[in-house]
């Protein structure tokens, strides 16, 4: 069962509550991660509904107003709950909401906060001492209400276990992208990136704000040095021959990765080579030494490290929880 599950049965159940005035952004963000059916995969991954506290919910700055929706009781058979967010931070939210999240979370339910849904968890008392992120507009005033949260402001996401919250708007994808690989493993996870024809991997520690100058001519998109190192992640690549692949100084490079990826060329090559092992032993590899050789991380033990720094398991731990169950179809 995925990590956050409950003790339902059938499909992992997800939950949104939406308040007034939240942001439409987020809710279809998780309308498409764990709401849409995806017969491609041939399963259902998650069993998803939306709640509300009141018959009519008006969305933010009255654009579109919500009915037929749940009431509240939905939220009461979540295995994940996912709280709501709007831009008037100020506003205390509803008595009700509140209650209905810090009791999702007392009987185990894993919890989600996108962009201002940290300020929903921080008010429902439920990240005292935690981790968390929000967006960087809110940063100054989230510490100032919430002192004793652990916020760190310059990052996409923030995975603390049970409790899991994005920056802003566009990391809501990041991170449903990211409980998708947690949940179902990177294959499946890819499948739908695939689908919203979104970046399959941003890890949670890039930078919320990057730089996109307007490119100069020629072109410094850095889209084609990425496709040509995803194809040789095998082969004994380094920062300095994907600098003399572009035809830049390392250096160059690195400012190049940092203003267009928020992370480093170094950074975001581990991250592609452990994508890469995942998806081979969720495939059927069961020879860590191959796995190790085929995805550049070079020796069993290096892979051993860097797939429990990433994902929490052992490989073989791994393999149990995503790897194809006898009778199963591998996915090409």
């Amino acid at each position: 069962m995925p990590q956050g599950s409950s003790q339902s049965a059938g499909p992992h159940r997800v939950v949104l509550i939406v308040d007034d005035n939240s942001n439409p952004f987020e809710m279809s963000c998780a309308i498409e991660v764990f709401g849409l059916r995806r017969p491609e995969l041939g399963r259902e991954l998650y069993d998803f509904r939306l709640c509300a506290a009141g018959p009519r919910t008006r969305m933010r700055d009255g654009f579109f107003t919500l009915t037929d929706v749940a009431g509240l009781e939905a939220a009461e058979e979540a295995d994940t709950l996912i709280v709501p967010n709007r831009p008037d931070t100020g506003t205390p939210r509803a008595g009700a909401v509140l209650d209905a999240v810090r009791r999702a979370h007392a009987r185990g339910s894993r919890l989600i906060g996108f962009c201002s849904g940290a300020f929903t968890l921080a008010e429902a008392g439920l990240l005292d001492g935690r981790r968390a992120a929000c967006h960087w507009m809110w940063a100054e005033s989230f510490r100032a209400r919430f002192p004793r949260v652990r916020l760190e402001p310059d990052v996409l996401f923030v995975d603390d276990g049970d409790i899991l919250t994005a920056s802003g708007s566009a990391s809501a994808l990041d991170l449903g992208l990211h409980v998708v690989r947690r949940d179902h493993g990177a294959e499946v996870a890819g499948a739908v990136s695939r689908r919203l024809v979104f970046a399959a991997h941003r890890d949670g520690g890039q930078k919320q704000f990057v730089e996109r100058p307007l490119p100069e001519v020629p072109d410094e998109s850095l889209g084609p040095l990425l496709a040509w190192a995803q194809e040789r992640l095998g082969e004994p690549l380094t920062v300095a021959d994907l600098a003399a692949r572009a035809a830049v100084s390392p250096a160059t490079l690195h400012r190049r990765f940092r203003a267009q990826l928020g992370t480093t060329p170094l950074a975001w090559l581990t991250g592609e080579r452990v994508a890469l092992a995942c998806r081979l032993i969720e495939r059927g590899e069961e020879r860590l030494d191959v796995v190790a050789a085929r995805s550049g991380l070079g020796t069993a033990a290096n892979l051993r490290a860097r797939l429990r720094r990433e994902t929490g398991l052992s490989p073989s731990a791994y393999r149990r929880r995503f790897g194809p169950a006898a009778g199963e179809p591998v996915m090409a």
